[in-house]
């Protein structure tokens, strides 16, 4: 079995290649990955190990088709996690993100398609269904994303779709709930929160703290992934939750508890530009099809998560320096 994997080097990414490299996914074991990423900011080759004889790391654009189709013969599927994932930055500057999310997509299915690629699986978000006030969306909900990194990731959703539908691809499309754990770059609010606190630096929370998310361990969302790939439907979308809705207020008051700081290291911010008050998924439909069920319980990752980023400074302090100070 060989699987190209996009976005590699990226905080979930890595996290899939460094699982299916110790044969953490039952039917895959022994399966030869390759890596690609163009290493921008947030892809980090170290992240990845160093030597593994299943492994190739391929430094490059997920927008280059002549070098996508150079890479992809042989293979037996694909998971397409490359991404511009940060809400803040496509704020900022949202052109990087439809280049990345839709255009790299478009590219890479042809590709595929050339190739003769049998599976893909495209990993999206929560974010492309916009703000839910109660209850959880089911898949077939209407996308009304409300940033422009999230109108991108529904446009790619719905390319993959179209090469579903127009060509017979055999694509599924998964999409999950805020991510946490180890290897999370620095922007993000719990690495971001964590390793301000371990400075003594205050954190900066949006407004009063009240939006809400659902987490889920990187781990879990991997494993998730993996089912997807093994034994997802054609065209079906599959979401993937955590089970652990958490206001940000309640996030930091836990992240200063575990970090051992006081309330006086929170900073309230000025709201960003359409904050989603809350996501919410239903994921009855990948636990009945396929068994998926969360195993890390959100107190436990959490406090892990912290640990680790209290063990590996020398990562953290490179991935949040390296490139300027960012805040997000």
């Amino acid at each position: 079995m060989r699987i190209l994997v996009t976005g590699a080097a990226g905080f979930i990414g890595s996290a899939f290649v460094r699982n299916l490299l110790a044969d953490a996914y039952a039917g895959w074991e022994g399966a030869r990955v390759t890596a690609l990423d163009k290493l921008t900011y947030a892809g980090n080759r170290a992240n990845l190990p160093a030597a593994d004889p299943r492994l190739e790391f391929v430094r490059g654009d997920v927008c280059d088709l002549g070098l996508l189709r150079e890479l992809l013969p042989g293979h037996d599927a694909v998971v397409h996690f490359a991404a511009e994932s940060h809400v803040d930055r496509s704020l900022a500057g949202a052109a990087p993100f439809f280049r990345t999310n839709v255009l790299g997509t478009q590219t890479l299915l042809d590709a595929v398609l050339d190739s003769g690629v049998p599976r893909v699986v495209h990993v999206s978000t929560d974010e492309v269904y916009g703000s839910i006030a109660e209850g959880s969306w089911t898949e077939d909900r209407p996308l009304l994303p409300n940033t422009p990194y999230a109108a991108s990731k529904a446009c790619s959703d719905l390319v993959a779709r179209t090469y579903w539908r127009t060509h017979g691809l055999d694509v599924s499309v998964t999409r999950c709930s805020n991510n946490y754990g180890p290897y999370q770059h620095p922007e993000k609010l719990i690495p971001l929160f964590v390793t301000h606190l371990l400075e003594g630096r205050q954190v900066p929370l949006y407004g009063d703290g009240r939006h809400i998310r659902e987490w889920l361990h990187v781990d879990d969302h991997c494993r998730a992934v993996h089912l997807v790939l093994d034994r997802g439907r054609a065209g079906e979308v599959y979401n993937v939750g955590g089970g652990n809705e958490r206001t940000n207020r309640a996030v930091t008051e836990r992240l200063l508890e575990l970090t051992g700081s006081g309330p006086e290291m929170v900073r309230h911010v000025a709201d960003r530009k359409a904050h989603d008050l809350r996501y919410s998924v239903d994921e009855s439909k990948i636990r009945d099809e396929l068994g998926y069920a969360p195993r890390t319980g959100f107190e436990e990752g959490l406090a892990a998560t912290v640990a680790w980023y209290r063990d590996h400074p020398d990562w953290w302090k490179a991935a949040k320096y390296g490139a300027g100070r960012a805040r997000g």
